[in-house]
């Protein structure tokens, strides 16, 4: 389905969606009040980075971090640790509001005030992930007038593609390969049971399969403060060894990217 590097049978890029604090307050200003509600996201920048930057590296794999301005503020460490470990840091928007609410004078601040928040911590920015997998009418021409490379958004397809209105490469997303849709608890209704680390691992190493039999790529979409927790962690070290094992070329985002558009070094 794509030609892989080296004969590697599929790509795969590991990606995380850093939302820390902002996730909880981007749409919802009254839980920034709420020291319970904050410790939830407080959780992947005090504990899942560290053991997730170790699993990494324990594995020799790069991953993508796209990261919303405001926690790059929050939490500069986190982002120095990631870029020092050689991971891509990527824009999930200055806030964690979807651009779809927002006017095009809003959306062009998040693009600028995110961009500027991780370039000032290091980061070569080339990726945009938004907050909510969506667009407004006026995205791609903002990304692509700030330079951006590539986007990870779209779930029309199991290989990138470059988008045919845009100099921009798209790398699709899927539910079934983020963590949130299988652990995420919603505490604010009780309607949400969280499901074991094996139930997940019986849908993610199938689909992951099916994938590399088709030659295509696994963008793995992950949160630290979920994924992070020890019995999940232990999950992803196994599927990291997976995809090593059957033969991915497991790169960044952007190197991904790169691939697509002929824009490899």
């Amino acid at each position: 389905m794509f030609d892989w590097p080296q004969g590697h049978r599929y790509g795969a890029t590991v990606s995380f969606d850093f939302d820390a604090e902002e996730v909880w307050v981007g749409e919802n200003p009254e839980n920034a009040c709420r020291p319970g509600v904050l410790s939830q996201g407080a959780y992947g920048p005090k504990v899942a980075m560290p053991l997730i930057l170790d699993l990494l590296e324990r594995h020799g794999v790069a991953a993508t971090f796209f990261i919303c301005g405001r926690d790059a503020e929050r939490h500069p460490e986190s982002i120095q640790s990631i870029l020092a470990a050689g991971h891509e840091v990527a824009h999930h928007g200055y806030t964690h509001i979807s651009p779809t609410v927002l006017s095009l004078e809003e959306e062009t601040i998040e693009i600028k005030r995110g961009l500027k928040a991780l370039q000032d911590l290091g980061a070569e920015v080339a990726g945009y992930r938004s907050p909510s997998w969506d667009f407004s009418d006026k995205t791609l021409d903002l990304l692509q007038s700030h330079g951006f490379e590539y986007s990870s958004n779209l779930l029309d397809d199991i290989v990138p593609y470059r988008h045919a209105s845009h100099d921009l490469v798209e790398l699709p997303v899927s539910w079934i390969l983020d963590d949130a849709p299988h652990f995420w608890f919603a505490n604010d209704t009780w309607e949400k049971t969280i499901r074991s680390p094996r139930e997940v691992l019986d849908v993610w190493l199938p689909e992951i399969d099916g994938i590399a039999s088709l030659g295509g790529h696994v963008m793995l979409t992950m949160h630290p403060m979920i994924i992070g927790r020890p019995s999940r962690l232990e999950m992803l070290n196994s599927v990291l060894a997976h995809l090593v094992t059957t033969g991915a070329w497991i790169r960044t985002a952007r190197e991904t990217a790169q691939l697509v558009s002929g824009r490899v070094p």
